[in-house]
Formats: C-alpha cells, sequence, structure tokens
C-alpha cells in the first residue's frame, strides 16, 4: 500500500496510473502537480487526484512514492527540482520511453537520493494525451520495463514492481541501453516512419483525396502520427544513437523493396511479405 502517491505530470500515463491505483486500493492519497493550474484543476475535478501543488518539491513532500511522468526533455529540470522535496524513503521512478539519457540526468541531481530511483517505462499509451484520456485499465495486462542501475537501492526496485503489480501489469528488467535499443526499432522507428508517411502525403497535390478515401489499414499504420509531436521530437533526439542506425537501415530494405517493384521481381517481392507476414504472426500478441 503506497500512502503517500506523487504524480509529476497528470496526463495520460500518470493519470491513468493514479486512477488504476486508487480503483485497486493500492494507495491512500494521491498529489498532483501539473504544468498548468487547469491540468490540475481536470485532474480534482475528474477525481484522479486529491489535491494539487504550485511547485514540483512541494508535491514531494511526504510522499513515500513519486511517479515522474513529464516529457522526456524535461527530465532534467523536473529531477533538479524534485530532489528537495524527497525524504530518505521516498522512491522516484518515471515513465519516459528513453533510460540511458534519463538515467545519465538523475545520478548528478539526485546525489545520494539516486540509488532510491528506478527507471521506468510502461509499454502502454495512445495517441491521445492529457488527464482527460486517462483510464483505470490502461496498464492491465501490459508490459512495464524497469532500467535499475547497480547502486539502485533493492528495495526501492520491489516498491515499484509491486505498484505496477498491483495495476494489472507485467515487470520485466533489463539495462537502460538494451532497452533503448529495443523500443528503438519496436517503437521509435515505427513513430517516425508514420509521421514521415502522412507528412509526405499531407504534401502531395491531391492529398485530400487520398484522406477521404483511406481505408482501415491506413488509419491502423497512421494511427500513431497523430501523437504529440513534441515528446515525440524529445524522444528522438534523446535516442538518436540507437534510432539512426535502424533508419538506415530502413533505408536500405525499402530499396532493395523499390528495385523489385521496379524490376517485377515477384520472387523477391513474395520472400519479403511472406517473412514478414510469418514472423509477425508467430511472435506478435493477438488481442
Amino acid at each position: 500500500m503506497i500512502n503517500r502517491l506523487a504524480i509529476i505530470g497528470v496526463g495520460l500515463i500518470g493519470g491513468s496510473l493514479a486512477r488504476a491505483l486508487r480503483d485497486n486500493g493500492g494507495v491512500r492519497e494521491i498529489v498532483g502537480y501539473g504544468r498548468s493550474i487547469g491540468t490540475v484543476q481536470e485532474a480534482m475535478r475528474l477525481g484522479v487526484i486529491d489535491r494539487a501543488e504550485v511547485s514540483i518539491a512541494d508535491a514531494a513532500l511526504g510522499a513515500d512514492m513519486v511517479v515522474v511522468a513529464v516529457p522526456v526533455g524535461s527530465m532534467l529540470d523536473v529531477l533538479a527540482q524534485l530532489a528537495p522535496g524527497l525524504g530518505d524513503r521516498a522512491v522516484v521512478t518515471d515513465v519516459g520511453s528513453v533510460k540511458a539519457s534519463i538515467v545519465a540526468a538523475a545520478r548528478p541531481v539526485l546525489g545520494a537520493k539516486f540509488r532510491n530511483f528506478v527507471p521506468g517505462h510502461p509499454l502502454a499509451g495512445g495517441e491521445k494525451s492529457g488527464v482527460q484520456a486517462s483510464v483505470s485499465d490502461l496498464f492491465q495486462g501490459r508490459r512495464i520495463i524497469l532500467t535499475p542501475e547497480p547502486e539502485t537501492d533493492a528495495d526501492a526496485v520491489a516498491r515499484v514492481r509491486a505498484m505496477w503489480h498491483a495495476v494489472g501489469a507485467e515487470v520485466a528488467t533489463m539495462s537502460a541501453q538494451v532497452h533503448d535499443e529495443i523500443v528503438a526499432a519496436s517503437s521509435h522507428l515505427p513513430h517516425l516512419l508514420a509521421y514521415t508517411l502522412v507528412d509526405m502525403l499531407v504534401r502531395m497535390d491531391n492529398h485530400r483525396a487520398i484522406f477521404e478515401n483511406s481505408a482501415s489499414g491506413f488509419r491502423d499504420f497512421t494511427r500513431i502520427a497523430s501523437s504529440d509531436p513534441a515528446m515525440w521530437r524529445d524522444i528522438c533526439i534523446a535516442n538518436g544513437d540507437s534510432i539512426l542506425p535502424l533508419v538506415r537501415q530502413f533505408q536500405t530494405d525499402l530499396d532493395a523493396v523499390a528495385q523489385a517493384v521496379e524490376q517485377g521481381d515477384e520472387h523477391a517481392l513474395f520472400e519479403i511479405f511472406a517473412r514478414a507476414k510469418r514472423v509477425r504472426d508467430s511472435l506478435i500478441k493477438k488481442n
């Protein structure tokens, strides 16, 4: 049971976690902090948080669990403001989709309190953002990746793991570097491709007809292009070292597909498509 939970950044992820813990009886009090008064007022109106604070440090005072749910680009500044309000027993975790850069930022600003910092990333979300989009079942059956460092306190890891288990999530552990390489392929590259495709099409003279006559396949592939552009800009910059090799490999592979189309190479196209279908059908869980 969490006595006092502080959510720094009451949006889709932070708000959904607060809702889930409240519904499951996993928390006694929830304190929130948001970038605007309107955000926290809406969170209180919706019953997502019990009260709000006007500063990050004040929101952390007396909290035994602090969840930082802000964009990756804001993490360093938020952690620096957070540190003075942390008690000796307070555990801090985050939900950023890049881990190595966050760990590097957290170590100097948290100082001795870094041992109670458990980097985390819930593999859940949606194209809609804001606390009004939060739902209590967002993490049910979803995977949460924790990337503790060698000096991370084992009890802190256990407490964060228990929090995610309480909302129905599956928890995995790996290094920050391995995490960043994996999500660059499974999440960051697909978002980059979706944004790029939509941006290319919208610059075509007949773009309105293209979008008006799109079928479900187009909508499924481009749905993630409706995600927060600022958030994904920050992610691409923060994880550039892992993303760039994948982009270059994709360019090479796309050139090979274009060559097969140009040459009418039915065998090459079929082999690519069949291999992709076979692997996806065997590895992606059906919802």
